[in-house]
């Protein structure tokens, strides 16, 4: 026998129990290894697990009343994971920029679903450059009966460059968000015919109660006392139709603007003249403005949410909850005939 080196390393294996050693050494070395390869082998199909069990698929929604209404269509499925691109807190993203923790969401993910007419302005060239091969649903392509951005008529404030192009706020009407449901429904089963039957189903399920949902308020307009409102922004003019109110100004021109003195000055002479019922501001901005004008003018304020935000992790029927809050705070702020 000689000195074996590399595999076992310069070990002097001489005569015959040099040889039987190395025997031994040999045998070890081959059961380390395979331990090894068993341990890597073990990770490996946990990982593989762990990956099948958070779904294959992965679906982004660019705000959170896209993000619940798709998670209402998909509720049941296996293959497919929904997450929100931008945090739920956020409410509309109107002057929103993308971070490096959006731009890694988008580069991992399947399908985005977005809001559509102008909520996403700033998703852009970024997006491109995240992931170009990624399949985009527009939840509003193809709905009629949209409305022309309130800023074109109802404000002196207005500039070039906010006149024009269609109100983005579908959501906050259960009218159009039956209508945005069907969307995302259709366009899913296009994309994952494996699961059509499921998203049929759901759709029909959320399409019931959202129209179940615009019933109510439909009914509540009926008997409104006041139909004349001011609100923080565009974002109820869908649902303001739906009851047959009158949006007769707005706080913020441009969301997240605050309007001027002179602005202000006009607001109140508009909720004197046109007698209007009440003020109403929203949970996701400054409710400041809203009660000045109230304090002159004696209309009375509150709050009304558009569900443009909301919880990690809410539940499913949390715009239902939320809107029917609306319904409550609606009646008792502008008053109902019997």
């Amino acid at each position: 026998m000689t000195k074996e080196s590399s595999f076992l390393g310069n070990i002097d294996f001489t005569g015959y129990s040099g040889y039987v050693t190395a025997c031994f050494v040999r045998m070890e070395k081959i059961m380390i290894i395979k331990r090894g390869l068993l341990s890597f082998l073990f990770l490996f199909l946990s990982a593989g697990s762990a990956w099948a069990e958070g779904g294959g698929k992965l679906i982004l929604c660019s705000t959170f009343p896209i993000t619940q209404t798709t998670r209402n269509v998909t509720a049941g499925t296996s293959s497919l994971q929904v997450d929100s691109l931008i945090s739920p807190q956020l409410g509309c993203p109107h002057d929103y920029a993308l971070t490096p923790k959006d731009m890694r969401k988008l580069a991992k993910a399947d399908v985005l679903i977005i809001n559509g007419l102008g909520m996403e302005e700033f998703l852009g060239a970024p997006l491109a450059r995240a992931n170009p091969g990624l399949v985009i649903i527009d939840s509003s392509r193809g709905i009629s009966g949209l409305l022309q951005d309130q800023v074109d008529d109802k404000s002196d404030e207005a500039d070039d460059e906010h006149r024009g192009g269609f109100n983005p706020h579908l959501f906050a009407s259960p009218v159009m968000t039956g209508l945005l449901t069907k969307n995302i429904a259709e366009a899913l089963e296009g994309l994952f015919p494996e699961d059509a039957e499921l998203f049929r189903a759901n759709y029909r399920s959320y399409g019931e109660r959202m129209n179940r949902l615009a019933a109510d308020f439909t009914a509540l307009g009926r008997r409104l006392g006041n139909n004349r409102i001011i609100t923080q922004h565009g974002v109820f003019d869908y649902l303001a139709r739906d009851l047959g109110l009158e949006v007769v100004g707005l706080v913020q021109v441009h969301p997240g603007s605050e309007p001027s003195a002179a602005g202000i000055l006009s607001l109140i002479r508009i909720a004197r003249e046109q007698k209007v019922g009440a003020i109403f501001t929203e949970p996701q901005y400054s409710d400041g403005v809203g009660r000045t004008i109230a304090n002159e003018t004696g209309v009375p304020s509150a709050t009304l949410d558009p569900a443009a935000s909301g919880p990690e992790n809410a539940p499913l029927e949390y715009y239902e909850t939320v809107m029917r809050r609306n319904l409550e705070v609606m009646a008792n702020i502008l008053g109902t005939r019997e």
